[in-house]
């Protein structure tokens, strides 16, 4: 377990990077990172959690190892420019890599974490469980992640802030021949609609009133680069939103797919999210 306090001054927060939690679902225990912000152990209050979702090849120490989370939370806070609350890292890279539920329902993933994980910290943690006090986000593949979640319950979350986010975007009905064609056990009907829930450009484009109103309850925030090579798909999905008519801000700064560019995307999600809190 790693503990890290920043700098001397009293008002610090701290991360663990190794905590464990004992799924069922997935059968495993499963590792997680927590930001506690500096007055956590000195009151009693209860607070405010975003979940930070980290990108392929990472794990939940990923935004506290290269995306410095306890120096820019804290700096955040202490500016009074975001409002104390706790930033929960899951770990999305054991056994098999991704935020989603497979195919077959052999690893269950998503159902982990909104029937597991949330529950496990809302026990666990001094957090406020209301809606308007939930965020994610999360960067590439957890950009992807945070889209997804925040569509499929869009009753749970104040804010979504997918970043560089590696958002689907393929022609379903090709890959659904193709998958089947690799293998004859699969359910053509079965697996189209399995893709179709990834893919938040189908989701938007063929959204219902009813759909609309509930992903306009969210406020999005989608940041990402001029120069990375998701730009494309992210560029795509305002336009779908736009069209749609889903509020969102969208953000294309100087950068590509780096943790520099994370790096400085965190302060502001800090601030939109808190501003979602405060609402």
């Amino acid at each position: 377990m790693i503990v890290l306090q920043n700098g001397a001054s009293a008002q610090t927060g701290t991360v663990q990077d190794e905590l464990t939690m004992k799924s069922e679902i997935l059968n495993m225990d499963r590792k997680y990172a927590i930001y506690l912000p500096p007055d956590y152990e000195t009151s009693n209050r209860k607070y405010p959690v975003l979940y930070l979702l980290h990108g392929a090849g990472d794990d939940q120490s990923g935004w506290v190892q290269f995306g410095e989370v306890l120096h820019i939370a804290d700096k955040a806070i202490n500016e009074g420019k975001a409002t104390p609350m706790i930033i929960v890292m899951p770990d999305a890279n054991s056994v098999r890599r991704g935020y989603f539920n497979d195919l077959k329902g052999e690893y269950r993933y998503e159902d982990y974490f909104f029937n597991e994980l949330i529950p496990f910290i809302e026990k666990t943690y001094r957090v406020r469980s209301e809606k308007r006090y939930r965020a994610i986000s999360g960067l590439s593949m957890g950009g992807g992640g945070t889209f997804i979640y925040a569509m499929h319950h869009p009753e749970l979350f104040a804010a979504a802030c997918p970043l560089s986010g590696a958002l689907r975007n393929s022609d379903d009905e090709a890959t659904v021949k193709q998958m089947v064609e690799r293998d004859a056990s699969l359910n053509p009907e079965e697996t189209l609609k399995y893709l179709r829930s990834l893919n938040p450009h189908w989701q938007i484009n063929n959204a219902t009133d009813d759909q609309k109103r509930a992903l306009s309850s969210v406020r999005w925030y989608i940041d990402c680069g001029d120069d990375d090579f998701l730009y494309e798909g992210n560029s795509q999905i305002h336009i779908a939103m736009k069209k749609k008519e889903i509020p969102h801000e969208y953000r294309v700064r100087d950068g590509g797919h780096t943790w520099d560019y994370w790096r400085s995307a965190l302060p502001t999600v800090l601030e939109f999210i808190t501003k979602s809190f405060h609402q």
